[in-house]
């Protein structure tokens, strides 16, 4: 791109990509098309969940491609590390909190949900959605993007630039329908193992961010080959990238990390209504095993009751003074 980029540029750039208008619009046709067939039978997600998906997931991932994030994308570092951090997980997150599964079952006859339970409970869907199988993806992709001959060929090679952003989005879809956990899943897991992940991961991201900042210039042969004589230097063009991917990523990440705070305060509130009924379950046991047949009160040498339901009755000071 010969353009530098100004406000007005970053304004007026757009392009037409056709892999991804193709398949955003497919998933939203898809899913609105779900959505009426379960509205109609009375049990849609709410709509709230639709605006999720189509302005957060298809929204966000439709202008990655079609905006000036996808126009300078191949021209500076940075936009290129913004585009992949909004396609790891910003597109994921609003897909996944869409709940497209529980729109895709709610839509299915009894024999089509039963096809899809099937495959929920399979063992491969239960190793895809093993907590630590979506982290360790969505962990290590960003190093190999970026550390490994796989930026180069995205770069240079329209056919890998495609299936990196939809491996991108579907890595990403992966983790976040395991760990929000708002569909239906092969197994739930508490809460407090997301949050212990989340924390890791976290760190991880500043250690990449790092790498990225001191490390050497990556895929500078294409950069030269660009020949962009605007905007900052290489070295100052890649800071910025990692400073995209630590930072940015980490404030993107804010919503993900309350809705796992809240998700752990509601497992923790369950939790405490089990143990609460389970209590008053064996007391009420206790009470219906106890013996029926009551024991004569023991009586002081003035005559009275030793202990009685008013409390200064048992006091022995009190007792002589308001003696009834």
């Amino acid at each position: 791109m010969d353009t530098p980029l100004t406000v007005g540029a970053a304004l007026g750039s757009w392009r037409w990509d056709t892999s991804t208008v193709l398949v955003t619009a497919a998933l939203g046709a898809g899913y609105l098309t779900a959505w009426s067939a379960a509205r109609r039978r009375g049990t849609a997600v709410p709509t709230g969940r639709v605006v999720t998906f189509l302005a957060a997931g298809l929204g966000v991932w439709l202008l990655t491609g079609i905006s000036v994030i996808g126009v300078y994308s191949n021209t500076l570092f940075w936009m290129r590390a913004l585009q992949m951090l909004l396609l790891l997980y910003v597109v994921p997150f609003g897909l996944a909190s869409g709940k497209p599964v529980t729109v895709l079952r709610d839509a299915l006859g009894p024999a089509g949900r039963s096809r899809l339970d099937r495959i929920l409970g399979s063992g491969f869907a239960r190793a895809l959605t093993f907590p630590a199988v979506g982290s360790l993806l969505i962990l290590v992709t960003p190093w190999l993007l970026y550390l490994s001959p796989w930026l180069p060929a995205l770069l240079r090679a329209g056919w890998v630039d495609i299936v990196s952003r939809l491996l991108m989005v579907v890595i990403g879809f992966i983790y976040f329908y395991a760990r929000l956990q708002a569909d239906p899943v092969p197994r739930r897991y508490t809460q407090s193992i997301s949050l212990l992940i989340t924390v890791f991961e976290s760190l991880a991201d500043g250690v990449l961010g790092l790498v990225l900042w001191l490390g050497p210039l990556l895929a500078s042969d294409y950069y030269e080959q660009v020949g962009r004589t605007w905007g900052p230097d290489p070295r100052m063009d890649q800071i910025i990238g990692a400073g995209v991917i630590w930072l940015l990523g980490d404030v993107l990440g804010l919503p993900f990390l309350l809705v796992l705070m809240r998700s752990f305060a509601a497992d923790e509130r369950r939790k405490a209504r089990t143990v609460d009924a389970e209590l008053d379950a064996a007391e009420a046991e206790s009470r219906r095993a106890a013996p029926t047949t009551r024991t004569a009160p023991a009586v002081e040498e003035s005559g009275h009751c030793a202990t009685s339901g008013l409390w200064w009755e048992n006091d022995p000071q009190l007792r002589d003074r308001f003696r009834r």
